[in-house]
């Protein structure tokens, strides 16, 4: 029966036959093309470039070629691929910003820092490095083994002898399917010294090869920052350092602060980086930076950022780590090839598997010295023999009719080999003077000396071990040089010592357009009421100074905002600025999102778990949470009210848990009534209704009350008065509360209560950022429905009293009291009654 083409169809499951090609595809990625092997630590096309380049003679004392033969070569012999990928693959190799020590000496233009791309393999020139001659010396001493290429008319080898350890020395990074490596790469001299150091002591912990090998160390410097990402790295494998720029402030004679950046992480775009700078300052996201200029040369890196004369230059250097690639992460993931699989290794095994690669290419290279020696003794042993049989060997030779009777008669009478015989009858007569006839000799005894060291060296590990010592010691004292990268403890960068930093009392300052700042308390000293004030920071036309909170610089900074989130920050963590400098913008110190701003501002000492935060919101609902739910914030802030709509938070108090809230607002209305009337709640939690609001009306104040306590309110148009705490009786929570202010044109609507004993002293800002200081005992004490006297003069372009706020009390003295402006003495009182039927509203809870 004939054959059909039927009966040769084979039938195959279609996801069985998915998965094996998958998986061979897989395997020939991971062993044949991404990952380095652990002995040489070079992928193949790395490999067949050097090869190449050496099978070539392209070595290091030779003239450089062009790069397209290189390539072509390459292409041609041992890599059936694209040839960008080949030439660029070389291009890194040449980049002494990509490779810690390049493996190739480039002669033309091979791309810079900035991310310029090589000019075309046709224009370039290469040949073999110094220090890649080391990694295939005594490859034709029979060190490693080789295998047929991709059409078997070549013979590639399997791996380099790899003299120094480039796994590490050099780093690499590579992504396999379903795998990826990321080795950095490391000091020679240290690497050197661990391989050393392993080969004395095998037990050698990852710990002690620490001692020796601190850290990577990348060609373009910088710092790491910290050792724990470089110790889990080492002890498993993998792990993530921190790599920072190595920056310069530089004060100037008028002042001014200038950044320089020397040195940027490895692997980061020079051009890029200072795009995203630039970016970064022209969409106001880091303010303070007057101009950028990139002013790096032959003689090395320098990228110069200006700052203004009012701004911090330590703080604009913090957001430039945060927002640029002026600080990066490095994902350590050591995985190479050990015997054909890929391993994710640790330090010492990385080392280890080198120094025993390193065995095997001694013994090879020895085992191919013994065999050259002993054949060349072989053929000296046959000279020998004929020099002492001189005539005889003459004579047999001359009367021999052809070469091959000669031959065997020297075999058969002198008990002589093929080769020895064969190398008597290839002998010059030369040899046969008696200088001649002595070198003979001493060649012999040389070699027998030798053929002995080289047996003794095959019979001992430790002689193998000294060898390898002795050429990694040379390798170090002709390639060695300084660590480039530093690594510092991040303690010293990211977090300030406390101890060093004096703790100081502070006052901090924010703006209603988000610029923060602190200044010692003595920077301001106190006047009597009325007076003119001094200019207590310089502010933009349309910005002043919404809160204003005396601390210490040790203090926690809580700071609330409009959306109900809390942020928070060390006191000595806000830049200290002058008097008239309006600060920076807190965006660069807090994560507050588009549309937020910061409206309470809270110091805390210790968070304990018996006190108690107090909220109040625009429209009036309370909420009172321990404290001890606000010890841990997040970087991105916790949410610290969950606010109801179109509500916003107004005021944050800290409280022990047995105070009597007072609440004012914006009509003169004040409530007072315990704490204990809104219970605990939870941090996200909403709260319950503090005061029931009028038409119209919204809380300017929320303010805890202590033992002889008067109620000081402040008006828009700068009036304000002390009220006893008692003309206020205590009511439920959620009633409309008591009258606390007559309101009239004159005086305005209320934009400030605060609860005060005459012991502190009263700070007033108006939105033109003039600033006075008076002692609250100097101001009147009123009933309650009255306007009050006038604190502060409002000048013409002056809009209204903005913030006002408690410090600390400060002496006068005689100085200030000459100063004293006669008419800030007057006061201006004036007593009314209430116009409206009753100044109480009905309860409501």
């Amino acid at each position: 029966m004939a054959e059909t083409p039927e009966s040769h169809v084979k039938e195959i499951n279609i996801s069985h036959e998915m998965k094996s090609s998958f998986l061979d595809y897989a395997m020939s990625v991971i062993v044949s093309r991404a990952l380095p092997d652990v002995r040489d630590g070079l992928k193949p096309v790395h490999r067949r470039i050097l090869y190449a380049m050496h099978d070539l003679g392209i070595h290091a004392d030779k003239p450089y070629k062009k790069s397209a033969r290189i390539v072509g070569d390459v292409i041609g012999k041992y890599h059936p691929h694209g040839d960008s990928a080949v030439y660029e693959t070389m291009v890194r190799m040449a980049q002494n910003f990509n490779y810690r020590y390049m493996l190739v000496d480039g002669h033309g233009n091979f791309g810079s820092v900035d991310g310029d791309s090589a000019a075309a393999m046709r224009y370039t020139e290469s040949r073999m490095s110094k220090i890649s001659m080391e990694l295939l010396r005594d490859i034709n001493k029979d060190t490693i083994d080789y295998q047929d290429n991709y059409d078997g008319e070549e013979r590639e080898p399997v791996v380099l002898p790899a003299r120094f350890p480039n796994l590490l020395v050099n780093g690499t990074t590579g992504i396999a399917v379903g795998m990826a490596t990321n080795i950095p790469p490391h000091q020679l001299g240290e690497v050197i010294d661990g391989v050393l150091a392993v080969s004395h002591d095998p037990e050698i912990t990852v710990q002690e090869l620490m001692e020796i090998i601190p850290g990577p160390d990348f060609p373009t410097g910088g710092l790491i920052l910290g050792r724990s990402g470089i110790r889990k790295a080492y002890e498993t494998g993998r792990g993530s350092i921190t790599l920072r720029a190595k920056v310069e402030i530089e004060q100037k004679a008028n002042g001014k602060e200038t950044i320089l950046v020397h040195e940027i992480p490895y692997q980061v775009n020079k051009a890029k980086l200072i795009e995203k700078i630039a970016e970064l300052a022209r969409d106001k996201k880091i303010e303070g930076i007057s101009d950028l200029r990139d002013e790096s040369d032959r003689r090395g890196m320098r990228i110069v950022i200006e700052v203004r004369k009012d701004a911090n230059a330590s703080v604009i250097l913090n957001n430039l780590y945060k927002q640029t690639a002026l600080q990066t992460s490095f994902g350590i993931n050591t995985l190479a090839l050990v015997d054909g699989h890929p391993r994710v290794l640790n330090l010492k095994q990385c080392l280890t598997y080198y120094l025993e690669h390193q065995q095997v290419i001694i013994r090879r290279r020895t085992e191919f010295e013994l065999r050259k020696a002993e054949a060349r003794a072989h053929i000296l042993e046959g000279l020998r023999v004929a020099l002492d049989h001189l005539d005889e060997v003459i004579t047999l030779i001359r009367n021999s009719q052809t070469t091959d009777i000669a031959r065997e008669g020297l075999m058969t009478n002198f008990n002589l080999s093929e080769k020895q015989a064969q190398a008597i009858l290839d002998m010059r007569l030369q040899r046969l003077t008696g200088l001649e006839r002595e070198k003979i000799e001493d060649e012999y005894q040389g070699l027998v000396k030798l053929i002995g060291e080289l047996k003794a060296i095959l019979a001992d590990e430790e002689k193998v071990l000294e060898i390898i010592r002795e050429e990694l010691t040379e390798i170090k004292e002709r390639f060695n040089d300084k660590r480039r990268t530093e690594i510092i403890t991040s303690g010293i960068e990211n977090i300030e010592d406390e101890d060093l930093i004096p703790v100081e009392n502070i006052v901090i300052t924010l703006t209603h357009n988000g610029y923060v700042k602190r200044l010692p308390v003595s920077t301001y000293r106190a006047q009597k009421r009325g007076g003119r004030g001094i200019q207590g920071m310089g502010t933009n036309d349309d910005d002043f100074v919404e809160h204003l909170i005396t601390t210490s610089t040790h203090d926690t900074i809580l700071f609330f905002t409009n959306k109900g989130k809390v942020y928070r920050s060390k006191g000595y963590e806000i830049p200290e600025y002058s008097r008239t400098a309006k600060g920076i913008p807190i965006i660069n110190l807090l994560g507050v999102d588009k549309g937020e701003w910061v409206n309470a501002i809270i110091p805390v000492e210790e968070f304990v778990d018996d006190w108690f935060l107090f909220f109040t919101t625009k429209q009036g609902i309370s909420k009172r949470s321990p404290l001890s739910s606000f010890g841990h914030i997040r970087n991105t802030g916790l949410i610290a009210l969950n606010l109801r709509e179109d509500d916003e938070l107004i005021s944050v108090r800290l409280t022990d848990g047995s105070k009597e809230i007072i609440i004012g607002t914006k009509n003169g209305m004040l409530i007072r009534f315990p704490e204990t009337d809104v219970r605990s709640m939870g941090r996200t939690a909403t709260g319950v209704k503090g005061i029931n609001l009028g038409e119209d009306d919204e809380v300017v104040g929320m303010e805890v009350l202590e033992e002889r306590t008067d109620i000081l309110i402040v008006t828009r148009n700068g009036y304000g008065k002390r009220t006893p705490a008692s003309e206020y009786r205590v009511q439920g929570r959620g009633g409309k509360g008591i009258r606390t202010c007559h309101i009239t044109d004159k005086n305005g609507d209320l934009v400030s209560m605060k609860a005060v004993t005459g012991e502190e002293d009263l700070m007033l800002i108006t939105t033109g950022g003039v600033l006075i200081r008076m002692a609250v005992d100097g101001i009147s004490s009123m009933g309650r429905n009255t306007i009050g006297v006038k604190l502060i003069t409002i000048k013409e372009n002056d809009e209204f009293v903005a913030t006002v706020a408690k410090v600390e009390k400060e002496e006068e003295t005689e100085e200030e009291n000459l100063e004293e402006n006669d008419e800030s003495t007057q006061e201006e009182k004036v007593e009314e009654t209430d116009p409206q039927p009753s100044d109480e509203g009905p309860q409501e809870e």
